[in-house]
This record gives structure tokens, sequence and C-alpha cells, in this order.
């Protein structure tokens, strides 16, 4: 099975596990913060991917967000799988259906290939780097440029996240030149946004991994940017269309010199 079918199989089955669990009802626990839950949802359908990828790529490395970790170092060729079983895990136990399963592929030269699945529509998006983003089977027209000003951003921040003064001097510079700011809850649902056209720009800063990979390739496949802009001791993460990116990491850049 090739790599994009696998990775497409491995999402529409996390996220069905993770449908029928929510719906016979769940337990919920915190990790690091009243936000940030984790269910048992979380870990069957993380458990239910890693399964398969060790059985179908047994040189491949493999990393998840709820704890998943391959025996085998990078993996072959520096090929590794990151797996988000549930994204927007807030959302998906408060009942907003806004979240998803992803996984992402790596090589050496950085994200290959992501596929993700939003339940609540039953939309599928598969690319990457050697193939075109589709969703539910359909290749996405190329991304356009456009000006910053005129597309919307999504984004994720809260009042610890601003405290840094220079951070949030770089997360306004963007948002405040856009057309519009919308936070969701779930980056690769997003990002995927992003490469249909239905978001302009994602930014965040500080990303896990599995949040940022999958998606960010789903925007490369069709035929957007997606960047990592380092800033001091911040680690940006902007996708879109390669104009308004340009001008975001312009944007964060001015504005923490400024603010330095």
């Amino acid at each position: 099975m090739d790599d994009d079918m696998l990775a497409a199989d491995l999402v529409r089955e996390a996220g069905g596990l993770a449908s029928q669990m929510l719906a016979a009802g769940l337990d919920t626990h915190f990790k690091t913060s009243i936000s940030d839950v984790v269910s048992a949802a979380d870990h069957a359908a993380e458990a239910l991917v890693s399964g398969r990828l060790a059985a179908e790529r047994p040189d491949d490395g493999q990393v998840g967000e709820e704890g998943a970790r391959s025996a085998v170092a990078d993996g072959a060729g520096g090929r590794t799988w990151y797996i988000d079983p549930v994204d927007g895990t807030y959302n998906f136990l408060s009942g907003i259906p806004y979240w998803c399963s992803a996984i992402g592929l790596i090589d050496t030269e950085g994200p290959l290939l992501g596929a993700v699945y939003y339940p609540a529509r039953d939309e599928l998006w598969v690319g990457g780097r050697d193939r075109p983003t589709t969703l539910n089977e359909r290749a996405l027209p190329t991304l356009a440029d456009r000006p910053l000003a005129e597309v919307s951003v999504a984004t994720y921040s809260n009042a610890s996240h601003l405290r840094d003064h220079v951070k949030a001097a770089s997360w306004n510079a963007v948002t405040s030149t856009a057309a519009t700011t919308r936070m969701f809850g779930s980056a690769s649902v997003d990002l995927a946004g992003v490469a249909t056209g239905r978001i302009g720009v994602f930014l965040q800063a500080n990303l896990h991994p599995w949040d940022w990979y999958p998606g960010a390739a789903l925007v490369i496949g069709a035929g957007g940017v997606a960047e990592e802009v380092l800033i001091a001791d911040q680690r940006w993460l902007v996708a879109g269309n390669a104009q308004s990116v340009a001008e975001a990491r312009a944007a964060l850049v001015d504005a923490a010199a400024a603010a330095a």
C-alpha cells in the first residue's frame, strides 16, 4: 500500500474509532492544565494507528502525541510518522465538532506527506511534497498569492502566552494586519483549511511536531508555503500562500526587533 493510501486509511480509522468512543461516553484526564485534556479515545486511536504502522512500515520511526514511540531511531532514511489521534481534544470532549485525526510523515528534507480526517464533515485531505493535495480525492486548486491584509489568520494564544512582550508584539503585528483573526482549537483542521483556501494564513508559536507536520504537508501540496520562523527563543509556524507568508514573516521579525 502506498504511503498516501495508508495515511488516509489510518486517519479515517482513528477518527471513526474516536467518534464511536465519544458517543459511548468517555472519562477525561488533565495533562498539563485544565485546557490540556486527554481521553481513552486519544489513547485507543493512537494505539490503532501505531500498531498498523509497526506492521506495515516497520523500518519507519513513529512519534505519537499520547506516547507512541518506535524502536526505530528516526526511521530508515530519516522517515518518521507523527500521529495526532485527536487534534482538538478540548473541543472533542466539549461537544464542539472542530477536531480531527491527523498524521504526518517527514524525512530528512522536512514534511513529506500529511493526512487529516475531519469527522464532522466527513472530509479527508491527503497531500504533500510529491503529491498534490486532495480533499475527498478531488485535487485542490493551487493557492494564489494574496496580501496578508486581505486574508484571515487562524491562530491560538492565551493570556499566559502573551505575557512575553516580544512574543505578544510579534503576534499582534500579524493578527492586526490580517483581515480578521480566528481561533478554532485544532491546528490540523486549521492548516487543512489553509490548503483549501478557507483560511488565509496559519500562525502559531512553538507547536508540537504532530500538530504541525500533517497540515504543513497539505499546504505544501496545495502550492503554498509552510515555514518555521526562529526569533530569539520563539519558534513561529506560519503557513499559507507565498505572499501572505512572506508578509507575516516580515511582520514577526520587525515587531520582535522593535520590542526587544
